[in-house]
């Protein structure tokens, strides 16, 4: 039994009761991100409904997915990990695939309480309770923040360009990451083109290169979800071949928001979404309170202004909290009666981007925000986005499921798309905690 007296800074629920806690996992177990042993699902076999994870403590208080392996931090402050080891992302050394789908306690934080993890596909962090910064992993794109041409840290080493700083949150794309400081600072570093970091000190900004070759992705209509994998390829192709990639090493103050107080952050695979209070915003952002940045390819920057850098998202709602997924993103949003409620503090979530497999969950233009219809009256607490799927937990405890089906990563038993929000059932009677997204694993936490 135990006590949480902090605010969760994953952005899960304020925990004050005694219990203990259960992850379940489910979706593709290729990269033995579920965690799940091999007597129950056998190595890289998939898991199409909720499924405990067995050999985690029973004291689990928060979860991180990555992009291809996943977090839990403890009670105590300890951090565990499993799931895809090529870059060391584990934080035990590489090891053998075999392992991979094996929960082990990361190595070399015994000195740190841990009270928060984020992780991208090649890179894990733990942020400790004094708010300073670990890394670990493998990155050619300065994702770990650790100095100039630094792109291997086999063990936890704390970022040092972040020591002064008290930080809440870090969230990751593919090569750029940034950091909230408790006191709404934020800090940017990585592969900065096209502005998905801010300006970072550049009189001009320009776009990837890697844009053009999505851009022909994105005007095929004839892709499928089963084209997903191949588009990253492609991504991951046009990456090798840049030259002189734009990479910040260590993190740096945003410059154009210093005078902006943000609470929340999402980095999707080459855009950011910042949230910051209507009273602290920007002059140029006029009523609004949210801004992206980066590439707009699939329309996830959510505005109809294309410049590069931070501009305000043509959104029509209040939004409390963000989540980004490749290409798409999501806000939870507060309504009033001029969206149509009659309840107060009544929510729903907007969603715009790339809808290639129906992950936004409603009909109509993908390129600028617009509510779910099937969640209205559901009041969200929490959303998460995967490579092609979303999640979302309601005020009353129920867990809801949309977008691509494939490998069972929306545990509905099967494979089937789901082109709307749809409840799952399976975790009914359950108290769940925290519901988190990968790329195409989800784990949720839920009390004993």
């Amino acid at each position: 039994m135990w006590r949480s007296r902090e605010l969760l800074k994953s952005g899960a629920v304020v925990v004050r009761r005694r219990w203990m806690s259960t992850v379940m996992s489910f979706g593709d177990g290729s990269h033995g991100a579920l965690g799940l042993p091999t007597t129950t699902v056998g190595i890289g076999v998939d898991s199409y409904e909720p499924t405990p994870i067995p050999s985690l403590p029973s004291d689990i208080l928060t979860i991180h997915a990555g992009h291809y392996h996943s977090l839990a931090t403890t009670s105590q402050g300890h951090l565990w990990a499993w799931g895809r080891n090529n870059e060391a992302q584990l934080g035990r050394g590489l090891s053998g695939r075999e392992t991979w789908n094996e929960p082990k306690r990361v190595e070399g934080l015994e000195n740190v309480k841990v009270c928060a993890a984020f992780a991208s596909g090649v890179v894990s962090s733990a942020v400790g309770e004094d708010g300073s910064v670990w890394v670990w992993g493998k990155s050619k794109r300065g994702q770990l923040g650790l100095g100039k041409d630094v792109i291997e840290a086999v063990v936890p080493s704390r970022v040092e360009a972040l020591s002064r700083e008290n930080i809440a949150k870090v969230s990751f794309g593919w090569g750029h990451a940034l950091a909230l400081t408790v006191d709404g600072k934020l800090f940017g570093w990585g592969y900065y083109a096209d502005g998905r970091i801010g300006n970072m000190g550049n009189d001009r900004l320009e776009s990837s290169p890697l844009d053009s070759a999505a851009i022909a992705f994105s005007n095929n209509t004839q892709l499928t979800s089963s084209d997903l994998e191949v588009a990253e390829k492609k991504v991951l192709q046009g990456m090798k071949e840049e030259s002189n990639m734009p990479i910040i090493w260590e993190p740096r103050l945003v410059e154009e928001l210093r005078n902006v107080q943000v609470v929340d952050i999402a980095c999707g695979l080459d855009h950011s979404l910042v949230l910051c209070p209507l009273k602290y915003c920007l002059p140029l952002s006029g009523d609004g309170v949210l801004l992206s940045s980066g590439s707009n390819v699939y329309g996830q920057l959510g505005r109809t202004r294309q410049d590069l850098g931070f501009f305000p998202v043509d959104i029509d709602f209040t939004p409390v909290s963000v989540a980004a997924g490749v290409g798409h993103s999501l806000a939870i949003c507060e309504l009033d009666e001029s969206d149509g409620s009659d309840t107060v503090g009544a929510t729903n979530i907007a969603s715009w981007g790339w809808n290639q497999s129906s992950q936004l969950g409603r009909s109509g233009p993908a390129n600028l925000p617009a509510l779910i219809d099937t969640l209205d009256g559901e009041n969200p607490v929490s959303v998460s986005a995967g490579r092609a799927h979303s999640i979302a937990l309601t005020s009353k405890g129920d867990m809801w499921v949309w977008g691509s089906g494939k490998n069972g990563r929306l545990g509905l038993s099967s494979s089937v798309d789901e082109v709307e929000p749809f409840y799952l059932d399976s975790l009914e009677g359950f108290q769940i905690l925290q519901a988190v997204s990968g790329f195409d694993h989800n784990l949720v936490l839920v009390a004993e």
